[in-house]
């Protein structure tokens, strides 16, 4: 599947489903991975690989080298991994023959694709033009204040003797705010350059010891953790006397594979940093996936990771990001700032109307106003206009909010000629976005229903958007609140994600010079970083060892301050889908003299049910504290709307909460421990929503000196009865899946197919949740299977399937064309002509039209089986089946099951 890790990437999503059209579907099979490389994980424990001494082999990677000379494999190596985490190696074959013989050496425990991480793309992004520059917040330390940095600032703890590693995009290290340098004695004082310049993802990585900066995303995270104070703009880093190694994974364009993200964590866990951060992450939603599994390692160990836990907000539900969906990282998600900056645009016989926007539309001619409804309606814009609409590109359109997406009503406007528009609020929360195709922003209410009133009296005033002196700061009307943007978990293994939240949207930092010195961004690429930061001043003040850093998670969590839905003070809790524990604060994780643990309570679903949890109270003051314990519950999260549609943001939520059983107090004295039981009851709720409920036990002093929350969350529905395989008709207009034929029409009837240019079957197919493992085999033309897709009656024993081990099917799928799939059961029983595709680790599709995210296709564009042989000429059908979440891999009623019609080869090379 094509999915990308990106820094920023925004995505605009419908809120109701669209249908898209057939003939906008690219040939080809969607998948994100680079050609015929693969990470190879090797057991350093075992026998030696190629030896028969019966030793532990005293160079692994020369004894798997050597093992692989000896089957006659060609590879190349580009990354070698070797330490406590990860023994291995990163190799790229020449034929899909060798990875069967290299799934078959000794002391090979792992093989996993090599994943393809697109660049990131940064929506939200301004660089300054000067100390006058009015988008600069009025207090440029609004984010210090928000979580009691300022006052750890004030005491002198600004993270000295720690070292975070940063991996990113490369660091303009010679940036005045930035130490001037690099090397021993400089702030970032060590670093790698992983890639080169030239470095695409595909292409062979040139690595050197510079990682100077080219993109400005990474100088942008170092200015939140280390930004020297001072400067034209008076802003610090978060922990700006910390050392600093920069680890760069990114090329000046392009991509990064997943090995590169490997070889980076292990080298910055091998060199000693205490904290590993990475504002890097994209759709996964697993918590095995290789890089993933490396980042848990690491802090498993002892370090510190964090990781963004990712900017798909728009999508709803269960869509966490890798690598942050490691068990024992801290995935971020990002709060708004306090303040935001506006524009204001100049009106003709009107004062000027404010708009919100990081930066003045890209638009200098003045234009009159020309509104697309001349009556107020809910759906403006949000289809194709009228044929006898005019042509647009000399008006500034005016559209009502409301229905759709601000893109697709730019769009629909674009469509006709429009070059610029404004978006008059409906009620709900002001905010800028990202202005695609044309130019926009959004204005008030009022500001809209003046301008529409101007022009139905027969005036309508001209507007302009100056590009300087035009700017201005407000309160932030969403300020404290939960980004837009922000990514909701969980994962489909049952884990919170993200686990905390910090300031991300609207971040003044550093960038390279070359790109201007300074810049506003916004993401949770912005959040993770200052999370980092803040582990610094921890590790300062509580001492850098493993076990601090261990405790780490669930101090940030159960001093967080969880966060409303709304600003309405009788409003839900939000979902710790989306926020975690809530914003994390600094200060009162460094001076409690209380300490709770755990942070979080995973209750898993309805069928792996865990509600009974102990948490412990640590009194480490000198005096006798008596605690009052609250069942705080957050909005219960409804994942799908109809049928199988997922509900994109907001994601509704309803006041359906657990209920708690607990002791109403706890007395603990002078550094002493006592543990209490919680006993939590789901709420009785439609399980076909996949509703996910959450809350909070608050731990306060009756004092009310220290108020402390341990954060919990379940799933009230059973995982395994979720649909998996889409089979309705409601995004493509056409029951899916289904066969694509040479003329990308759907078919379902028999097709002959040549391999001749584009005669060929390709299978389209949407996933509603996320699968561990989605396979094509080739079957005869005689094969049937029921459609399993909305079976839901058979019942199996649950698994969670968090750390199954997937190389038995991986290896035997490799190995067979008869049908074996490997390790028995009843999955071997259907029989199959050989194996063409499989995937692993899969998240689900969102309401995207976006081939990358929105759906998938496969397509059998060479008739040759998965291990490189040619597929005979003749009858066939493709089976395509994808494991339910927490399925057995070996029972094939664990799966979902799709059956093409009969497609005849008849290829003259076959």
């Amino acid at each position: 599947m094509k999915y990308a890790l990106t820094f920023l990437a925004a995505t605009a999503f419908s809120a109701a489903a669209a249908t898209i059209d057939l003939s906008h579907i690219p040939r080809g099979t969607s998948k994100n991975v680079v050609p015929n490389a693969y990470v190879v994980e090797i057991d350093p424990n075992t026998v030696g690989i190629s030896s028969i001494t019966g030793k532990r082999s005293m160079n692994p990677h020369a004894d798997l080298y050597a093992a692989m000379h000896k089957r006659d494999i060609s590879w190349s190596t580009t990354q070698e991994y070797e330490g406590d985490l990860y023994t291995g190696a990163s190799v790229r074959l020449s034929s899909e023959d060798d990875l069967v013989k290299l799934a078959n050496i000794n002391g090979v425990v792992a093989i996993h694709p090599i994943m393809l991480h697109q660049r990131p793309k940064l929506p939200y992004m301004h660089t300054v033009t000067g100390a006058d520059d009015a988008l600069i917040p009025t207090d440029t330390q609004s984010t210090h204040k928000m979580c009691g940095v300022d006052k750890l600032h004030g005491e002198g703890v600004f993270g000295s003797g720690v070292k975070i590693g940063i991996i990113d995009s490369g660091f303009d290290y010679l940036h005045p705010q930035l130490g001037g340098g690099f090397g021993p004695g400089y702030k970032f004082a060590s670093g790698y350059d992983f890639v080169g310049d030239a470095y695409t993802g595909l292409n062979t990585p040139v690595p050197d010891e510079d990682p100077m900066d080219c993109g400005g995303h990474g100088t942008h995270v170092a200015g939140i953790i280390g930004a020297d104070p001072g400067g034209p703009y008076n802003i610090s880093g978060v922990a700006y006397k910390a050392e600093l190694a920069g680890y760069r994974v990114f090329g000046c364009d392009g991509s990064v594979a997943d090995d590169i993200l490997i070889a980076a964590i292990t080298r910055a866990y091998n060199e000693n940093a205490q904290i590993i951060t990475l504002s890097i992450g994209g759709p996964a939603g697993w918590t095995s996936s290789p890089s993933a599994v490396v980042a848990s390692r690491a802090a498993k160990a002892g370090r510190i990771v964090t990781i963004a836990a990712g900017n798909e907000g728009d999508a709803g539900m269960w869509y966490a990001s890798g690598p942050a969906s490691g068990i024992d990282v801290i995935a971020v998600g990002s709060a708004d700032n306090t303040v935001t900056p506006i524009q204001y645009a100049k009106v003709s016989g009107h004062a000027d109307i404010p708009y919100y926007s990081l930066t003045p539309l890209n638009f200098t001619t003045p234009l009159p106003v020309w509104p697309v409804s001349k009556t107020i309606v809910a759906n403006d814009a949000c289809d194709p206009l009228p044929a006898d609409t005019p042509d647009l590109s000399g008006y500034v359109v005016l559209i009502r909010r409301g229905t759709c997406t601000f893109v697709s009503k730019l769009a629909n406007v674009a469509a006709k000629g429009a070059r610029v528009a404004l978006i008059y609020n409906n009620g709900g929360s002001p905010n800028s976005f990202v202005p695609e195709p044309i130019p926009g922003a959004l204005i008030s209410t009022e500001d809209g229903a003046y301008l529409l009133s101007q022009f139905l009296a027969g005036t309508p005033p001209t507007i302009s958007f100056p590009q300087d002196g035009g700017s201005g700061t407000i309160e932030n009307p969403t300020g404290g609140l939960m980004s837009t943007f922000s990514t909701y978990g969980p994962s489909f293994d049952a884990y919170m994600k993200p686990q905390v939240s910090a300031p991300g949207g609207g971040i003044l930092s550093t960038i390279p010079r070359a790109m201007g010195s300074y810049a506003i961004y916004s993401g949770t690429s912005m959040a993770t970083p200052y999370v980092a930061g803040t582990s610094a001043l921890l590790l300062q003040t509580k001492g850098a060892s493993k076990e601090v850093a261990r405790a780490a998670r669930d101090l940030l969590q159960t001093t967080a301050h969880a966060i409303r839905s709304s600003k309405n003070e009788t409003a839900l809790l939000q979902t710790a889908s989306v926020q975690g524990a809530g914003l994390i604060d600094a200060y009162n994780m460094v001076h409690y003299k209380t300490v709770v643990s755990p942070g979080q309570l995973l209750l898993n679903d309805t069928a792996n049910f865990k509600g009974h949890h102990t948490i412990q109270i640590f009194n480490s003051g000198t005096k006798k504290i008596t605690y009052t314990l609250t069942h705080k519950p957050a909005g219960t999260a409804q994942s799908l709307g109809t049928g199988s549609i997922q509900n994109v943001y907001p994601v509704p939520l309803t006041a359906d909460a657990a209920t708690v059983s607990m002791p109403r107090t706890v007395t603990v004295n002078p550094g002493q421990k006592k543990k209490f039981d919680v006993d939590i009851r789901r709420p009785s709720v439609d399980a076909k929503a996949i509703p996910v409920y959450s809350g909070y036990i608050e731990i306060a002093s009756q004092d009310g000196a220290e108020i402390l929350a341990v954060t919990y969350l379940g799933i009230a529905s059973k995982l395994k009865d979720a649909t998996i395989l889409d089979n309705t008709d409601e995004i493509f207009g056409e029951k899916i899946p289904a066969e694509l034929n040479a003329a990308g029409n759907i078919t379902r009837n028999e097709e002959t197919y040549t391999f001749v240019d584009t005669d060929y079957p390709s299978i389209l197919f949407r996933l509603v949740m996320g699968t561990r493992k989605l396979v094509f085999d080739l079957v005869s033309e005689n094969t049937t299977v029921p459609n399993t897709i909305s079976r839901r009656d058979v019942e199996t024993p649950a698994r969670r399937g968090l750390v199954d081990d997937l190389v038995d099917w991986f290896f035997g799928w490799l190995n067979g064309s008869s049908g074996h799939h490997g390790g028995g059961g009843s999955y071997n029983q259907i029989p199959t002509v050989g194996g063409l595709l499989t995937w692993e680790y899969n998240p689900r599709h969102t309401l995207s039209a976006d081939p990358d995210v929105g759906y998938s296709t496969f397509a059998l564009s060479n008739n040759t089986f998965a291990n490189n042989t040619r597929i005979p000429n003749g009858r066939y059908k493709i089976l395509l089946r994808a494991l339910k979440i927490t399925g057995d891999l070996k029972k094939e009623e664990d799966y979902e099951a799709w059956l093409s019609p009969v497609m005849v080869f008849n290829a003259t090379s076959a």
